[in-house]
């Protein structure tokens, strides 16, 4: 049975490999979990907003915090919380580390949603924009999860999320809680009785490593959709980022199958799409996916 926890005392990130968080808290016997990172960006009045979901496998989570304390502490900035809006000049290359984090290991994914403002219909979400927020981003994470349910089908699957926005600074006080549950419930119209979404969890971003890459990583996105900061570092990170996928900018979204990186872009079928989608030519080359049962295999990858 599902639990929900707005604290995570019980639950902390794992030091090293051997830190035993990853097995206290592990899954059950034979079930494989996922972690799942959220963030958001641009809900507070930009032409777009959208969602963002850093994904590693459960037993991955020390390894990748012990990456990201070594990339910390060879700055002279040390260890301090990461975010898209404190991108400089003088920590350039420390940001151009954590992404090339994220993209020199396969077992890590980035997967966002793009929202057009403009697009919503406020009669639809009780005339709300944080209803429409918390909405947006429970269907996207219920889509995300059920499409990975159905790749590694014939192995149980579950998964873990951690979140900082829009649950925790939702007005709603039950956000997260919602969130699971209604989360839990589009995944079963699509896979049955299935409820693979154990927890999710209201956490601080600065005790979160995963939190933070989500939303360096969604901050670009964002940023580039939005028209945003067009001098010093934020431009230079962005072509960082988009130079790892064969792009020359980060304004558009990706075909719907890609793994490593993927921008969906909720948009109007009835009306013109005003981006183009564009396929991906990862600078690194995720492994060949391998075939077992009938299913894909994908090693760590979504």
């Amino acid at each position: 049975m599902s639990s929900v926890v707005p604290l995570l005392n019980e639950d902390p990130e794992p030091a090293d490999d051997a830190d035993p968080a990853i097995i206290v808290n592990g899954p059950p016997p034979g079930v494989r979990r996922f972690a799942i990172y959220c963030d958001e960006s641009g809900t507070g009045g930009s032409s777009y907003y959208g969602f963002g979901s850093l994904w590693m496998s459960w037993q991955r989570r020390g390894e990748f915090a012990k990456l990201w304390r070594t990339i910390q502490g060879g700055s002279r900035y040390g260890p301090s919380e990461m975010k898209w809006k404190r991108v400089r000049a003088s920590n350039l290359d420390l940001y151009r580390a954590v992404v090339d984090l994220f993209f020199e290991h396969h077992w890590l994914a980035f997967h966002c949603l793009v929202v057009p403002k403009a697009w919503v219909d406020l009669d639809l979400h009780k005339d709300s924009l944080d209803v429409a927020h918390r909405k947006h981003m429970t269907q996207f994470l219920a889509n995300k999860v059920a499409h990975c349910v159905r790749t590694h089908r014939g192995q149980a699957t579950e998964f873990r999320v951690y979140a900082d926005h829009p649950f925790a600074g939702s007005g709603y006080g039950k956000a997260h809680e919602a969130a699971e549950v209604i989360g839990n419930n589009l995944v079963g119209r699509v896979l049955g009785e299935l409820r693979p979404i154990d927890r999710v969890l209201v956490c601080d971003s600065k005790e979160r490593p995963g939190i933070q890459l989500c939303d360096v990583l969604l901050g670009a996105v964002m940023d580039a959709w939005n028209r945003g900061a067009t001098q010093d570092a934020k431009p230079e990170l962005r072509r960082h980022i988009a130079s790892q996928l064969g792009w020359d900018d980060l304004d558009s979204d990706t075909m719907p199958g890609e793994r490593k990186f993927n921008v969906w872009y909720m948009c109007d079928p009835r009306e013109p799409r005003s981006v183009e989608t564009r396929p991906i030519a990862l600078a690194r080359p995720l492994p060949p996916v391998r075939r077992y049962n009938g299913a894909h295999r994908r090693g760590d990858a979504t």
